[in-house]
């Protein structure tokens, strides 16, 4: 697979559902990829890519951003509360708010720079005890305390659990959304991005079908 493949089949999947062409976000997962493989998709155009870490963003994206214009990062894995200083510093929307005292100290942090990125609640849609996220229980209540300390919320984002349809879990979260007044749905991955569009995906995660296996 490659970037203009990706591109194409998410093309196709707007069409499908009926909606307007560029209306999904890609987010192109860059974690753990050889630098030479990145570069490629630089040098083809792409401009929004998703870290997990971000020690590792940090370590390997400023000399990125200095050679190509207009780089967005997204952080796409967990937040811990010691790095968000630098988690503001260095990415442009952050989809893994996950907990009360996160969203304090980002709350805090953007009223000290004056600025905070666009944040998505990541809600734990299959309640897997191993995985971060809100229960979906609990996510209008949590929605309602960042909105009480000011931070933007863009909308919402999950990871389904692997074994299981994906579909009921877009559908779940796509609900939790439209009741909360969020319009920003980040679900999809390279193996269900196309379910995640038909079901109202804005921005979808995509790693291994553009780039090959991770580190390999």
């Amino acid at each position: 697979m490659s970037l203009s493949q990706i591109t194409r089949r998410i093309h196709t999947a707007e069409e499908a559902a009926g909606r307007p062409p560029g209306s999904v976000c890609l987010i192109a997962v860059s974690k753990l990829q050889p630098p030479e493989r990145v570069e490629a998709v630089l040098e083809e155009g792409h401009r929004i890519f998703g870290e997990n870490r971000v020690q590792e963003a940090a370590g390997k994206w400023p000399d990125w951003q200095a050679r190509f214009d207009g780089v967005a990062l997204h952080l796409i894995g967990p937040l811990q509360t010691n790095k968000a200083r630098q988690a503001l510093d260095l990415f442009d929307a952050i989809h893994s708010l996950d907990r009360p005292k996160l969203a304090r100290t980002l709350a805090r942090l953007a009223q000290e720079r004056g600025a905070c990125p666009p944040l998505f609640v990541q809600v734990n849609t299959g309640a897997e005890p191993q995985k971060a996220g809100v229960l979906p229980g609990d996510a209008d209540g949590f929605i309602k305390e960042c909105r009480a300390l000011d931070l933007p919320l863009e909308g919402l984002m999950c990871i389904p659990p692997v074994e299981e349809d994906p579909a009921p879990h877009f559908r779940l979260l796509g609900e939790i959304a439209a009741r909360n007044g969020l319009s920003g749905l980040s679900m999809g991955m390279s193996d269900d991005f196309e379910t995640a569009i038909a079901l109202g995906a804005t921005h979808v995660r995509v790693g291994s079908a553009i780039f090959g296996a991770r580190g390999g």
